[in-house]
């Protein structure tokens, strides 16, 4: 399911900002985008998004800003200056001329002046991530609540249409035996062949297919398979991966009842109700 939340919250040291977004995906996956030094942060940041999300892609960015001015200093790596020196006198030496650094070229290379700014205590930090992100996690579940409520609406409007094509299968099932004995007796009088409608072959021939095309059982299963559904439409805990194994029974006992009726009529009303459960399918893929 898809979402967005954000939050900020503040310290006296630093001011964190966090947005988190989720998009559709089967299972579970957390993606955290923060600076380096809040890497130890990282197995809390996920708890807390997985205690809330249990699928979709959620990604996290944190963005934290430092309100201690005081704190801030410049760090010189001296060392690795004097490196920078001497590097640049070897390869005078090497080309025939003297090179000599300017001061934009020690600016230039990465880490031999940083800001004391960018030295984040995770701690610390922490006391303004955590409230960050409970305030975004909040507008999160809150919007992808409200994508769920109206695919709830959507399932139960399909569910309906299922529902209505089982009874429909269910009134049309029992007739047809006595289509298959129509059926084949016109046969037998198309080829001429002159046999008692009382004959035991026929009767037993009959009462074998009947036996093969009983859906009853198919059907009962659905219906227990629909009140499943719905219950779990309206279960306190996440219903997504139990409406995932029941669209697959659902699509199962539907196969099964096309494969054994043997009817052009209710072979159509299936291929629409498998039209019309792939949808709700496809939506359960995504179902927190």
């Amino acid at each position: 399911m898809t979402g967005f939340g954000r939050g900020s919250a503040a310290t006296n040291a630093w001011q964190a900002t966090i947005e988190i977004s989720s998009v559709n995906r089967k299972q579970a996956e957390v993606v955290v985008q923060a600076p380096r030094e809040l890497s130890e942060l990282d197995a809390r940041i996920r708890k807390s998004v997985l205690g809330v999300v249990s699928r979709g892609r959620i990604q996290v960015a944190i963005n934290l800003d430092r309100l201690d001015s005081s704190a801030a200093v410049i760090r010189v790596d001296t060392a690795l200056a004097q490196a920078f020196a001497d590097a640049f006198v070897g390869l005078g030496k090497t080309i025939g001329h003297d090179l000599i650094p300017t001061a934009a070229d020690y600016l230039r290379q990465p880490g031999i002046i940083s800001l004391g700014s960018n030295e984040i205590d995770a701690e610390i930090a922490w006391a303004a991530i955590e409230p960050a992100l409970t305030d975004a996690l909040t507008q999160l579940a809150a919007m992808r609540e409200t994508e769920g409520a109206h695919l709830k609406a959507d399932f139960l409007t399909r569910l309906d249409t299922l529902i209505t094509f089982a009874r429909k299968i269910a009134m049309e099932a029992p007739g047809r035996p006595i289509r298959q004995r129509e059926l084949l007796t016109k046969r037998l009088r198309d080829a001429d062949l002159d046999l008692d409608l009382a004959d035991e072959r026929l009767a037993k021939e009959l009462a074998l297919f009947a036996d093969r095309c009983d859906v009853s059982e198919e059907l009962t299963r659905l219906d227990s398979h629909f009140a499943k559904f719905s219950e779990y439409l309206d279960a306190p805990e996440p219903p997504g991966r139990a409406l995932d194994f029941l669209c697959q029974e659902l699509f199962r006992e539907f196969n099964t009842i096309g494969s054994k009726a043997n009817d052009a009529s209710i072979a159509q009303t299936i291929v629409e109700a498998k039209t019309e459960l792939e949808k709700i399918r496809e939506q359960v893929q995504n179902v927190e």
